[in-house]
């Protein structure tokens, strides 16, 4: 009996063997796909990233790690010093910033002016208790 299951075991590998390249197809295929769909992505906006920090500069408004929002008074080599409060100064990593919220040379968006009409308010905007 054991002859028997040692037979079929060695007869079946036998029969399997075939193109190598077959047999790895669908793994250089999945590889392939991960390159375009994660990797490469990926690869690009890390080079984005880098460019925004190489372009910070001092006035620009930027979002820090943790949500820190803040003003950049000093640029250095490895580090931000950002202004978040009246005399309150931090200074973080260069590689912390995570976003630009305004550029330095951006001129200031002035507000939509009030037109002064009044909407008409719907029951949904009314309260509960005063509904008819």
């Amino acid at each position: 009996m054991i002859v028997s299951i040692a037979t079929l075991i060695f007869a079946e590998g036998e029969q399997q063997q075939g193109n190598p390249l077959s047999m790895f197809l669908p793994m250089i295929i999945i590889f392939v796909l991960f390159y375009f769909m994660l990797i490469r992505p990926q690869r690009r906006q890390q080079k984005e990233h880098q460019l925004k920090l190489s372009a910070l500069r001092s006035g620009d408004e930027v979002v820090a790690a943790g949500g820190i929002h803040g003003l950049i008074t000093n640029v250095a080599d490895r580090t931000v010093t950002l202004k978040i409060a009246d005399n309150v100064k931090i200074k973080v990593e260069r590689q912390s910033v995570l976003s630009i919220l305004k550029k330095a040379d951006e001129p200031e968006s002035e507000p939509a002016p009030y037109s002064g009409a009044k909407e008409e308010a719907t029951a949904e905007d009314k309260p509960i208790a005063t509904r008819s």
